[in-house]
């Protein structure tokens, strides 16, 4: 009798145990499951709340604040083409680089804006203070500006070749060196579409 007792109260107990350990272990996953979400939507609380000019650095800042003004060089040199060239690719093609780096200028524009940051506008011999690879010199524009006909179309693809390798190098620099990403997409794509115009350029002017 004393053994089904002692039987009797060992099955209970080790049924309590269970039942605890059964219990502990659904907090347990609860808390897991609860711990799961949050840190699946930490992340995507963080994304939603961060604007795309939340994060940059001064590479971004010296990236925008020397390409606008590169850029608006490559457009005044793309509209002197309108009426001087004489090649029908040149003229395509100018016009294509205005169309592709007017847009771009804006962007970059309303980045420094949303940064804080000043725009270096106009300023095609330096972007506050930093030297800018491949640009024009002020008597190289006013030589394209006097070039007509076949004259205007090699100084064109002479010039463009030179500046678009300047464009090239600091958007390379940029991907390097940014944080921004959307900064650093537009630089890839600098690069990419300006080196296909530079070959395009080349063979221009190797027939020429």
């Amino acid at each position: 009798m004393t053994m089904r007792i002692n039987r009797k109260l060992s099955f209970a107990v080790a049924a309590g145990a269970l039942a605890l350990l059964t219990a502990c272990g659904s907090d347990g996953d609860s808390m897991a499951g609860h711990e799961g979400m949050n840190s699946s939507s930490a992340p995507a609380a963080t994304t939603a709340s961060a604007s795309p000019s939340a994060a940059f650095n001064d590479a971004d800042v010296m990236f925008a604040q020397m390409m606008i003004p590169h850029h608006q060089q490559a457009v005044e040199m793309a509209d002197l083409a309108a009426t001087r060239a004489s090649d029908p690719e040149i003229k395509e093609l100018a016009a294509k680089i205005k169309a592709a780096q007017d847009p771009e200028i804006q962007a970059m524009k309303t980045w420094l804006t949303e940064w804080g940051k000043a725009a270096s506008e106009g300023d095609t011999g330096h972007g506050m203070g930093h030297e800018m690879p491949g640009v024009m010199s002020e008597e190289e524009m006013k030589k394209l500006e006097a070039a007509k006909a076949k004259e205007f179309d090699k100084l064109f693809a002479q010039q463009m070749i030179a500046h678009h390798n300047g464009a090239i190098e600091m958007a390379r620099t940029e991907q390097t060196d940014g944080s921004n990403l959307e900064a650093k997409e537009l630089a890839k794509t600098i690069e990419t579409t300006q080196q296909a115009e530079v070959e395009q350029l080349q063979k221009i002017l190797d027939r020429l």
